[in-house]
Formats: structure tokens, sequence, C-alpha cells
């Protein structure tokens, strides 16, 4: 049975990133002053980030090809090479670092950045002709620098006698290989995901998902956008979508789907609305924020689906094609009467990074605009909880540790706490276990509180407990001490779980917190 499983240490770092967020007000993540924004970094994912040892392998070969042998500046690059291996090489005693879809694997786990900075070195080592490395233990300095040595002779276009991989056998290497991922490599052989939830659906959340299909598809025929169609769509979503427990579900929980562009549109939406409410926007302000969270991806319909759903990585060309949907989406929103002016704007800053990074290049001493930023923070939650091509979805308490890592770099700290804070790690819709055995679908959830939502009973491993009892697990016993915790999020489909009956039955129920 496949579950999303999560270690003591995990847990701890949940409880501290949660207790961080309760303790922080709506005024300080409305932007009201915080002497100290980043988040906490998760240190196991931090332990086995595999862009360090790429950054300083690219470092050492360009500097290779720069000064003869012997010269200081190499023997430094080499050294710190050697170093940073010898403090990485994990319990089996191998780094091993694939480059998949433009994206940093480390050990099998993908690693998520958005800056130019890491694409640029990605992009540098597989201009070598090569997407994956193997490092053992007892590579000896000697081998790093022939490792080195030969990299910046490749670089240089220096022809060699046979592949890289065969290079570095004739020349010594033992303790390092080198290789290329192809598409038929099972590990990134594509996944059968649908295009959209399925299941029981709230009908106004459905009709808004219609409605968004509509609307992309005449973008991809170049035809023209209508102003009246997407602010009835918005109306919808604000006033009907965005209080149902069912759409939240589909939106918030690990999702089983594909979500590209229309409904991925759609979800960002909703989560903006959310988030702008949460932080205090005001009535045009969010109406602003939610029509360009909802077009924000409209330069995507320029692209092929098949460079979309690629599972395996991008050429040179495809990452380009990639690059330029902020620019296009710009450029189609411009030509639409009626729009809001930052609906363009956001189109073409969505990628860019709270720092400065990502793309496109803004002017020196540019930033993105504040609603950039927060359709920033909810795009890149809603993408790594939903599937892809090449990828399962992540479950939500492991997107919000991602959106942590991220914070004060790639996406702005308040608005990541204020996100935090008001999701939770497991969201409205998401399924998960007890450590008393019992399997129930989140229903209620409590910022102040987020680790111990309330849940709807599922099964249990208890004959007395009944299904459908609602269970909060925030409960203390007689000690004051807590009943029960949630241990692991578990995936629907796995469970053969449909979260969203459950959902639709408690929309007629109590009000949802958030």
């Amino acid at each position: 049975m496949a579950r999303v499983r999560r270690t003591g240490g995990k847990a701890s770092r949940k409880r501290a990133l949660a207790a961080r967020a309760a303790e922080e007000s709506v005024a300080a993540a409305d932007g009201a002053g915080v002497d100290d924004p980043r988040l906490p970094v998760a240190p196991e994912r931090a332990a086995v980030d595999p862009l360090p040892v790429v950054r300083s392998l690219v470092t050492a070969f360009r500097l290779e090809g720069l000064y003869p042998d012997g010269h200081p500046q190499v023997d430094s690059a080499i050294s710190d090479l050697d170093a940073l291996i010898r403090s990485r090489l994990d319990g089996d005693g191998m780094i091993r670092i694939d480059i998949v879809e433009g994206q940093a694997h480390s050990n099998g786990l993908p690693f998520y950045q958005q800056s130019a900075a890491h694409r640029s070195l990605l992009d540098e080592m597989m201009q070598l002709d090569f997407n994956s490395i193997r490092i053992r233990n007892g590579i000896s300095r000697g081998e790093i620098q022939t490792l080195v040595r030969v990299l910046a002779e490749r670089r240089a276009g220096i022809q060699l006698s046979g592949t890289l991989q065969e290079e570095l056998v004739r020349r010594g290497v033992e303790s390092a290989t080198v290789g290329k991922l192809v598409e038929l490599d099972t590990r990134w052989s594509q996944h059968e995901w649908g295009d959209r939830p399925s299941g029981v659906l709230d009908d106004s959340y459905a009709d808004a998902l219609e409605q968004a299909q509509g609307t992309f598809e005449r973008i991809s025929e170049g035809r023209m956008i209508e102003a009246a169609a997407v602010r009835q769509l918005l109306a919808l979503l604000a006033t009907e979508v965005v209080g149902s427990q069912a759409a939240l579900g589909h939106i918030l929980a690990l999702k089983q789907f594909e979500n590209y562009t229309y409904c991925h549109s759609v979800n960002v939406t909703l989560l903006v609305l959310l988030l702008g409410q949460r932080v205090g926007l005001d009535d045009a302000a969010l109406a602003h924020a939610s029509e360009a969270a909802l077009l924000h991806d409209v330069g995507k319909t320029r692209i092929p689906v098949g460079i979309l759903k690629k599972p395996a990585p991008l050429s040179e060309r495809e990452r380009e094609l990639i690059e330029q949907h902020p620019r296009w989406g710009a450029e189609t929103l411009l030509a639409v009467p009626g729009l809001s002016a930052l609906s363009p704007t956001v189109a073409l800053e969505h990628h860019v990074s709270f720092a400065g990074g990502g793309y496109p290049e803004l002017a020196e001493g540019e930033t993105p605009h504040l609603l950039s930023q927060l359709v920033s923070v909810c795009d890149v939650y809603e993408a790594l909880t939903g599937a892809r091509a090449y990828r399962a979805p992540a479950p939500p308490d492991e997107a919000c540790l991602v959106l942590a890592e991220k914070a004060g770099t790639d996406l702005h700290p308040d608005l990541v706490r204020a996100f935090v804070n008001m999701i939770t790690f497991f969201p409205i819709g998401s399924v998960v276990r007890t450590d008393r055995g019992e399997v129930g679908v989140v229903v209620e959830t409590d910022s102040a509180d987020p680790l111990h939502p309330v849940i709807v009973l599922v099964r249990s491993e208890d004959p007395r407990q009944d299904a459908g009892e609602r269970i909060d697990t925030a409960e203390r016993d007689g000690r004051g001490e807590y009943a029960r915790h949630v241990v692991e999020t578990l995936r629907p489909t796995d469970e053969r779980i449909d979260p969203g009956e459950i959902l639709v039955r408690e929309n007629a129920g109590a009000g949802r917190r958030l």
C-alpha cells in the first residue's frame, strides 16, 4: 500500500513551523513588520540538497579551464569540492544526482528551485552531454581532480577518445560515473493522471471548471478573451465556490489529477481569494488579484501539450519555450479591453522570485508587484500538490515545507507565513491516519492548532467507533495531553476513499474554519 510516510524528524519540523505560524498575527502576515521574516528551513532536505554539489563541481571545471594545472584557484576549488563530497556521502556511500525536466533530484527526490542561477548551473552541467552523476564512497582527491579536468576539456571542445564515462574509466576514475537519462528510463516513465478532479464535485466548482475550460480553449484557438465571461467566472468563484468544502478538498489536499492550465488557474484563483482575505486586501485589490490569478498562465496555451506533459528532461529549445509563457501571457492580456491593468503585470512576473531571480529578468532594481508575489505563493503550492507526468503529487504538509524553504528567496516570507498559517499541514479534504489507527477525512482545521484537525472517521481498528463519527484530534485526556495525533497523510485512491463525497455532506453542516 503506497502512502506518504513522515518520519519523526519531519513531524518535529512541522510542529516547529506550525508553532511559529500560530504565533504570528494576521497583522504581521499583512506586512506590518517582522524582524526575522525567514521561516525555518527543513534540515534533512538541506542536508541532501544536490545543488551545492552541482555548484561546486561547475565552479571547479570552470576554473580548471581558465588556469593552468596547480594554480591556487584550481586547487582551492577542487579542495572545496572534495570536502563537500565527503560531507554529503549518504548512508550507503553514494551521492546520486539526476537532472529531470530541468530539475535537480537527489537519490530520486526532487528539489524545487526557480532562480535563474540554479537553472544556469544545471544547464551548464547538461551542456556537457550528461544529466546524471554517481559518486561513491572511497573516491580519492585524485579522482575528483581527474573528473574536473575531463569535464573542463569537454567544456572547451577538446575531442575526447570516447564518451565522457569511457574517458573517465580510461584515466582511472573508478568511484565516479556520469551518464544520460533518456525517455525510456523507467524511473521517469509517464504516469496516467486524469486532467481534472473525479468523484463527487460541488456543483458550483464543476461549473467553474467548465467555464474556465471554455475560456482557455478560446485562447488556444487564437480567439479573443471576453472580459465579461472572465468577470462572470470570477463572481461564481468569489461568491459560491470559495465557501464550498467540497471544492476546497479538491484544491487544498492531495490531488490525483494533472491539472494543467484551466483547472490549475481556477484552483490558484481560489487560493488567492483566501490568502487575499487573510492578509486584509480590500475589495478592489482582491478583485484585481483574483482576475490576475485566473489569467496568469494564459501564455501556456501557446506551448504544445506534449512539452507541458513531457516526463523526460526538456531540451534547451523546449525550456526556452516554457520560459516564454509569461511574456506571451502578458502580450495576450494587454490586447484584451476591459481587463485590469495588473493582469498582464502578474502574468509577466509570476515566475520572478522575491529576491530577483527567476524569469523573465526585470530591469535592474525592479521587484515583482505585491500581487505577483501573492499569486506566486499560491501558484507554487497548487503546482506542488498536483500530479505531473513525471512525478506524483506532494502531500500538503510537504508542500508547506517547500514553501518554507523558499521563503525569503523565491517567495515573499510574510505571504508564505500567512498562507501556511491559513492552509495548515492537513487541510480540508486530506485523508489522514491517527496514532490510534483511525483513518478519516479532514473536514475542519484550526490555524491555532494546525496539527490537530477535525476529521470524519472512515474506518477504525476500534470496533466501538462508527464510520461518519466526527473526531476532534485536538481533544485532551485527563492529564492535559493530546488524546491522539495525526501521524501520516494517505493517498485517497490507495485507501479507496472519496473525500469529495464526505465533504459534500459536510458542506450542508457547520461552517468551516481556516
